[in-house]
């Protein structure tokens, strides 16, 4: 949504109002990747610096929870496939919230992913 990819419109238009929940690996995530498309000459240093204050203005828009070493240690692995690292810590994250209310939808454009959260029981759905 921060660049305006293919989607994010319907993606934003669907989430107003909505409590965004994630894992702080998100900001984590989003900055080395406008790192990445800055260096490899995809964004301009003004794109770069502009996506960069959007970033730090709608982390307010989010409920972080930390990555803590709980969520590491946890067994919890989906069944079919063993996901990323990240992926998994994304997934747990989401199970966390989850468990604490449940959350209405897990957003991912990753196929993989998306099955493991079907697997242990988030509500998914098409972002498009």
């Amino acid at each position: 949504m921060l660049l305006a990819q293919t989607g994010s419109e319907q993606l934003s238009k669907e989430t107003v109002g909505a409590q965004l929940l994630s894992s702080v690996l998100l900001v984590l995530e989003v900055r080395r990747n406008l790192v990445r498309l800055a260096r490899e000459g995809h964004l301009t240093p003004e794109q770069y610096k502009l996506a960069i204050e959007r970033l730090e203005q709608d982390q307010s828009l989010f409920v972080l929870r930390d990555l803590t070493l709980e969520l590491c240690q946890s067994n919890l692995l989906p069944a079919v496939a063993t996901p990323r690292s990240l992926d998994l810590a994304h997934l747990r994250t989401a199970l966390w919230f989850d468990a604490a209310e449940r959350i209405d939808r897990f957003v991912t454009m990753d196929a993989s992913q998306e099955q493991a959260a079907k697997e242990h029981g988030l509500p998914g759905g098409p972002i498009f």
